[in-house]
C-alpha cells in the first residue's frame, strides 16, 4: 500500500488518529471481520490469565480500546477491586463510557496515554490482560512494552495478552489474506464511504506475524511465559507471571 510506505504505521500520533476514526464503528467491524470470534478470544485471554487473582486486586488493561474485556474481567475473576484502562486513543475511551460501562464506574478508571510514555507506578498491578492491541506497535516498541509490563506487574503479578495474527502454516492462509486484505476493505469503502481505517486492521496483522517474538522479549525482561496459538494461529497470546 503507498500509504504504507508514505506513513510511519507505528507512530502514535497516526494509531492514535486511526483509532479515533474508528471508534464509532469498531465494536460491529471488529466481530464482522473475525465471524464473531472476537467475543470467544477476548474470554480465552481473560481465562488464560494465570489465577487465582487475590482479593482486592488491582489491574490493567493496556490498549483497553472500548473496554469490551471487562465484562468477562469481572463476571469471570472474583475479587478485583479496580482495573485502570490505558489507551492512546480519546475516541475509543469515549465510547467505552458512553456505550456500555457507566455502571462500572467505579471500578474502573480510564487513562488517555500512550503506554510506552506513561507514569504509572512501578510494581502497581496483580493483573495486567490486554486484547487485540499489540500489532500496532512494531519490533522496537513490543520491546519497550515487555519492559513496561515487567515494571508495572508486582512481584507474583500475572499477564494474559491476545492478538489477531497471520497463520502463514495454515493450508486457508490464502483466502483468509484475501478476506483481510480484498474484501473488507471494499466492504469498508462500500459501507463507509470511502473510509479505509479498518483497511489497516488487516495491514497491521499481516506485518505483525504473530506474538511470539513478544513471548521472547517478554522472557528476556525475566518474565515466565507461554505462547499458545487459538484457531490455527488466527489469533495468538502469551500468558504468565512475575517471579
Amino acid at each position: 500500500m503507498g500509504s504504507e510506505r508514505a506513513q510511519n504505521i507505528y507512530d502514535p500520533g497516526f494509531v492514535r488518529d486511526v483509532f479515533d476514526r474508528c471508534s464509532a464503528s469498531y465494536r460491529y467491524w471488529s466481530q464482522i471481520a473475525s465471524f464473531g470470534f472476537v467475543f470467544l478470544w477476548r474470554r480465552q485471554c481473560v481465562d488464560r490469565l494465570p489465577g487465582p487473582l487475590p482479593d482486592g486486586a488491582i489491574g490493567m488493561d493496556l490498549m483497553a480500546g472500548t473496554g469490551e474485556a471487562w465484562p468477562y474481567l469481572l463476571r469471570r475473576r472474583t475479587g478485583i477491586a479496580s482495573i485502570t484502562a490505558v489507551d492512546i486513543s480519546s475516541g475509543m475511551i469515549r465510547r467505552a463510557v458512553d456505550r456500555l460501562h457507566r455502571s462500572r464506574v467505579d471500578k474502573i478508571a480510564l487513562v488517555e496515554a500512550n503506554i510506552l510514555e506513561s507514569t504509572l507506578p512501578a510494581g502497581s498491578a496483580d493483573f495486567i490482560i490486554s486484547t487485540f492491541g499489540l500489532k500496532t506497535f512494531n519490533a522496537s516498541q513490543q520491546r519497550r512494552l515487555a519492559q513496561e509490563l515487567a515494571r508495572l506487574l508486582k512481584r507474583g503479578g500475572t499477564f494474559s495478552l491476545l492478538e489477531a495474527s497471520d497463520p502463514k502454516g495454515w493450508l486457508l492462509h490464502g483466502l483468509y489474506r484475501f478476506y483481510l486484505d480484498r474484501v473488507l476493505p471494499l466492504i469498508e469503502r462500500t459501507a463507509l464511504r470511502g473510509a479505509q481505517d479498518f483497511a489497516m486492521l488487516g495491514v497491521y496483522t499481516r506485518h505483525f506475524g504473530d506474538c511470539s517474538y513478544f513471548a521472547r522479549c517478554l522472557a528476556e525482561e525475566g518474565l515466565e511465559v507461554q505462547f499458545e496459538a487459538f484457531f490455527f494461529g488466527c489469533a495468538t497470546g502469551v500468558a504468565g507471571r512475575k517471579p
